[in-house]
């Protein structure tokens, strides 16, 4: 799998991952998760321009528990067509 990955500038800064899987709108919130921004403190380094994804700091996205919330889905090309059971989950 790949994902696409974007840069903060502001919130908290840093490399985000909005990603949608298999387990949204069951186990997961139907609007996908995200990975990897520093504000959780999920910043794991890499090096030859890599980056290190550890699912298991996946995390629900503010509007998955207030409607009052709007937040970016992630696009196309980061829905992955399996489970990703790490993370944060509903269950």
């Amino acid at each position: 799998c790949a994902l696409t990955l974007f840069w903060l500038d502001d919130y908290a800064g840093g490399v985000f991952a909005p990603f949608r899987d298999a387990t949204n709108g069951t186990a997961t919130y139907g609007g996908g998760r995200y990975l990897l921004d520093t504000a959780k403190g999920a910043d794991l380094g890499g090096g030859d321009g890599k980056v290190v994804l550890d699912f298991n700091f996946a995390y629900h996205p503010s509007c998955a528990f207030n409607p009052e919330w709007s937040c970016p889905l992630a696009p196309p090309e980061n829905h992955l067509s399996t489970e990703v059971t790490a993370g944060e989950r509903l269950t």
